[in-house]
């Protein structure tokens, strides 16, 4: 695995390195000694899977509070998204700024997300899987959410949405610029 830095601190894109033949390919796609050596602390406590079976669906941006914050390794199995991340750690330099990242299965890249970042993602083709490896199990009630189109963070995103759902559309616009 390659694992390059973003413009936010501690957001890592992971690049696989598939080894190809006839049949197709194999790659590591999580080694926890390969991310310690990475300088990322992570272990997957808990797998999830989003499928999104329309083009242009939009889920997002969600976080969970400390003490039930949450890191995340996100990968695409199936398809392709437009995969977004918010920095609102107060104490980062790069607090509200945002980044955008292509996750696709072709590639097979995934993006590492810490504790402290809203997330969310619009998919660029239709039956999109995507794979969540998360550090600690879901607390439901804990979720929170701010709104994909919050003025404050002037998100640009490819398309807009198809799909989204009631409760992405009903999170806050906290920062209205």
């Amino acid at each position: 695995m390659r694992f390059a830095p973003t413009e936010i601190p501690g957001v890592v894109e992971i690049a696989a390195e598939p080894r190809a033949d006839a049949r197709g390919f194999f790659a590591r796609i999580y080694c926890p000694q390969e991310f310690a050596a990475a300088g990322l602390t992570f272990t997957s406590t808990q797998i999830n899977l989003s499928r999104n079976d329309r083009l242009h669906t939009l889920r997002g941006m969600h976080w969970q509070d400390p003490p039930y914050a949450e890191a995340k390794l996100v990968r695409v199995t199936r398809g392709a998204i437009h995969d977004v991340v918010i920095d609102l750690r107060r104490e980062s330099p790069t607090f509200r700024r945002w980044i955008a990242r292509r996750l696709d299965a072709n590639s097979a890249n995934a993006l590492f997300i810490p504790e402290g970042c809203a997330h969310g993602f619009l998919t660029l083709e239709p039956d999109t899987d995507v794979l969540y490896q998360m550090s600690r199990p879901y607390m439901g009630g804990q979720a929170r959410g701010l709104r994909y189109d919050d003025p404050g963070f002037a998100i640009s995103w490819p398309a807009l949405p198809a799909v989204i759902g009631e409760a992405d559309l009903a999170w806050p616009s906290p920062w209205r610029g």
